[in-house]
């Protein structure tokens, strides 16, 4: 097979497109033939070093989500068999031709989307419904604030939030990029270039937020968060650590929440992609939610892709075609 394997830690040029041994599905496990691969950013942290693999994957391969053909079945697999057009969530290992993955882990791909459309889905719609939904308790009616509503996380994020009937508020950074998280349904966009959203919203308030940035913004999301309010952290890019008022959050009565996926255990992703087949699949079949696809590259071409994924242009997802 062939995969993009780092020679080291650093910037896009450590990937080199390497010839490696097949690979054979264990017990409960599908070998796939691999047609495309989402990017993400946990797979730029972990480039730079600063996201290591869980035991027992790859730690030179990264890739969390990818979409493909079933090649073979191991043992104990009843629902899937050779042929099948899957989607599958991955622990690493996705920037390669073949993977092999648990098969409690894949969901057949609904035909209306292209394999380049479903390699976008795995690692971005987990994390958003499990976050949003599950732990932020997201209902219709309410008013959500969603950070970065362009990236991967952000396109999902509003999709589902609209989805369920929810009114979103979403920032963003340019023009350009206002009329993107429009067009897929925001109710209010905020250019942060431009804007204070603490300001903005301190009136009116919000009764979830879903934040990748944390820093600062901590504190700003206590004030703009209405009573029995839910801050949903997926990541601190600006800071892990923050100063906590602590009256401010029981006068509001507010949870303050959040996780990580990759390192969760195999039972866990389990229980998450029932989930997602019951509630989102049915968005896709009806026309709800659909990725939004900003570019794809060859599998030779991951570098070039890495690169333009950490510009300041880049939006939606960015996928590589192992076909091309």
């Amino acid at each position: 097979m062939r995969a993009a394997r780092m020679n080291g830690f650093g910037g896009p040029e450590v990937f080199d497109v390497v010839e490696l041994p097949g690979l054979k599905p264990g017990i409960g496990e599908v070998l796939i033939a691999v047609a495309a691969a989402g990017i993400n950013r946990p797979d730029v942290f972990q480039r730079k070093g600063n996201y290591p693999a869980p035991s027992g994957v790859p730690a030179d391969i990264p890739g969390l989500e990818i979409s493909g053909i079933v090649q073979e079945v191991g043992e104990g697999v009843e629902d899937l068999q050779v042929g099948d057009a899957v989607m599958a969530l991955l622990a690493g290992g996705g920037y390669a031709t073949e993977a092999v993955v648990p098969a409690d882990h894949c969901i057949l791909k609904p035909e209306m989307l292209s394999f380049e459309e479903a390699a976008a889905i795995p690692e971005t719609t987990y994390t958003v419904w499990h976050n949003l939904f599950e732990r932020g308790h997201l209902a219709k009616n309410e008013r959500v604030l969603i950070h970065g509503g362009t990236g991967g996380i952000g396109t999902t994020a509003i999709q589902l939030a609209k989805a369920i009937g929810a009114e979103v508020i979403t920032t963003v950074g340019s023009a350009e990029k206002k009329e993107i998280a429009l067009s897929l349904g925001a109710d209010l966009v905020l250019n942060y270039q431009e804007e204070d959203f603490a300001s903005v919203l301190k009136e009116s308030g919000v009764d979830v937020v879903l934040d990748s940035i944390g820093g600062d913004y901590f504190a700003k999301h206590l004030d703009i968060l209405r009573p029995d309010g839910r801050l949903v952290h997926i990541n601190a890019v600006q800071g892990a650590k923050v100063e906590l008022n602590l009256l401010k959050m029981m006068q509001k009565r507010i949870t303050i929440t959040g996780s990580t996926l990759r390192a969760r255990d195999k039972s866990f992703k389990t229980q998450l992609t029932r989930a997602v087949v019951t509630h989102v699949l049915p968005l896709i079949e009806r026309g709800e939610f659909k990725p939004l696809i900003n570019r794809v590259y060859p599998l030779s071409a991951v570098s070039e892709a890495h690169a333009y994924f950490e510009t300041a242009d880049q939006y939606g997802k960015i996928v590589l075609n192992m076909k091309s």
